[in-house]
């Protein structure tokens, strides 16, 4: 019974967050400016920089993992 009253609870505030303004004035101006270009570029490269550093790191830990398998 409380798993239904928590759902229906949750039901009731999403939907209220369906009925606000979505209207973003800073993202109006940048895109206005022409601006929105620039932060979605830059968006785009700390998340490349991330994913490089990451497969980077994957395939250190497989040599490492490898070298240690091979002493065993």
């Amino acid at each position: 019974m409380k798993k239904i009253i928590f759902t229906l609870l949750m039901l009731v505030t999403t939907l209220n967050l369906f009925a606000q303004n979505n209207t973003v004035e800073m993202a109006d101006a940048l895109r206005s400016d022409g601006k929105i270009y620039v932060v979605v570029a830059v968006i785009v490269i700390i998340l490349l920089g991330l994913l490089i550093y990451l497969f980077s790191l994957d395939k250190r830990l497989k040599m490492l993992e490898k070298k240690s398998s091979s002493k065993n």
